[in-house]
């Protein structure tokens, strides 16, 4: 009877143990699931924030934390809510007409509007551009200083536009997602370092502001690479080309009208959110990094390449040849950033000039379908390369880029502002209270900011 007992009970523990495992299997497939959909929908969004903090945006950052320590942190809080309403603007004006940005302006707007507009993102795309090839060959140069300079931009463009021309957008897409993870290094060397956490969060939440002309410059680069002209078209743009892919239009180019809903336009912001957060904390991350590593041991300029890869040594503290490794590391981040940057800036311009001029556009198409979209980014990546040719130092071409960035955006945030509540093209996803806001602000902190640097660089 003891026998049949227990025999009993050992069964009924194994069907248990049988069940829990099945539970604990379902639980994991349903959190598989739903970090699966999610990692999905991260797409244009995620691409864009992450393009954002491309080499111009590292080296305006690291400028600011090795001069100026943890003193420019207050921007960054004011900066996030005005970049995603800016970013999740763009994504719904896609997402709703199935339009980018030039060709809405082209069926809505004046010519001399949609000129003047593609007019300011092809010349800021393009000395961003420039800057972006210097940076890259800037790092290789770490190792083989040796090498020309000239040559190794060469090298870097003749990849992003090899990649763009003959690579599927959905697999680049991919690719592109990935490229981000450079970006960690920063906040790991961060807390390997340690911070006064209780300063650094006093200073990102209460501004102490010094105006004096290399501030005033400074700032504006910080605002200029955070919210840049080049995202706008950008995003709108690969909004669309998702649509596209999910089969909610047939083509771009103003073919139908997109199908959406409110789940759709839920996830696009999701996506926006997601991007423009780790554009921004990682943004965040590198000024502490660089203050804590570069101003704290008084290297308060950035003259090159190996001043800022100097950041990421306490990374690999302890390691023989530290500093290499660290060089290896900024290298990879800039390298990688780099080249999701650069196509980006390329396919920005592109898709406006091709809009602008009735060319078909779009990544998803072939090369022989698209011709002139394709030529219109190797051109603007050529005539980026050109200005390596001036022998300008790279760093402060970076600096200067984001700087120039932010005096371009002001117009076209107006103009993103007047599309997005443009009940014709927008309808009833038209921007709301919160949009508007967060739109407006973002113009007036840059048409203010750039009225106060141009009055800095006034002989007093």
């Amino acid at each position: 009877m003891a026998g049949w007992l227990h025999t009993i009970i050992g069964r009924a523990q194994n069907l248990k143990r049988v069940k829990q495992r099945e539970h604990n299997i379902l639980q994991a497939r349903k959190h598989y699931g739903r970090f699966s959909r999610f990692i999905r929908i991260l797409g244009p969004g995620v691409v864009t924030g992450a393009a954002d903090d491309d080499p111009s945006g590292i080296a305006t950052y690291s400028q600011a934390g090795a001069v100026y320590g943890y003193g420019m942190l207050w921007l960054f809080p004011i900066m996030f809510p005005l970049l995603l309403a800016v970013q999740e603007s763009c994504a719904r004006i896609g997402a709703v007409s199935g339009d980018g940005l030039a060709a809405i302006l082209k069926k809505h707007y004046s010519k001399k509007l949609l000129l003047a507009a593609v007019l300011l993102v092809v010349v800021a795309n393009t000395v961003n551009i420039g800057s972006d090839l210097a940076a890259m060959a800037a790092t290789i140069q770490l190792f083989a200083p040796a090498a020309p300079f000239v040559g190794l931009t060469v090298f870097f463009a003749v990849i992003t536009v090899t990649l763009q021309i003959f690579v599927p957008y959905r697999q680049y897409a991919k690719v592109l997602k990935w490229l981000a993870i450079a970006l960690f290094a920063y906040p790991v060397t961060a807390f390997i370092v340690g911070q006064p956490w209780g300063e650094v969060f006093k200073t990102t939440f209460v501004p102490s502001i010094q105006f004096n002309k290399d501030t005033i410059y400074i700032m504006v680069g910080i605002l200029g690479t955070t919210i840049s002209p080049y995202l706008f078209f950008w995003n709108t743009s690969e909004v669309v080309e998702d649509e596209i892919e999910q089969h909610r239009i047939k083509s771009s180019s103003g073919l139908g009208i997109p199908r959406i809903s409110k789940n759709f336009i839920r996830k696009i912001r999701l996506d926006n959110v997601a991007g423009m957060s780790l554009a921004s904390v990682s943004a965040w991350f590198i000024v502490i990094a660089c203050a804590s590593t570069l101003h704290i041991h008084g290297i308060t300029q950035i003259q090159n390449a190996n001043d800022a890869a100097a950041a990421l040594e306490p990374l690999v503290h302890g390691f023989p040849d530290a500093g290499l490794i660290a060089k290896i590391l900024f290298s990879v981040g800039i390298i990688g950033i780099g080249l999701l940057a650069v196509p980006v800036l390329a396919g920005s311009s592109s898709y406006a000039v091709s809009e602008a001029f009735g060319f078909k556009e779009g990544l998803y198409r072939k090369f022989k379908k698209a011709q002139a979209f394709y030529l219109i980014i190797a051109l603007a990546t050529v005539a980026g390369l050109a200005i390596n040719f001036l022998n300008i130092n790279p760093i402060q071409a970076l600096i200067f880029t984001a700087v120039f960035n932010a005096i371009a955006s002001v117009p076209l945030l107006w103009m993103i502002f007047r599309v997005g509540n443009n009940t014709v093209i927008m309808g009833k996803f038209k921007n709301g209270i919160l949009s508007n806001t967060g739109v407006l602000a973002a113009f007036a902190l840059m048409a203010v900011a750039t009225i106060v640097l141009f009055y800095s660089l006034i002989p007093q």
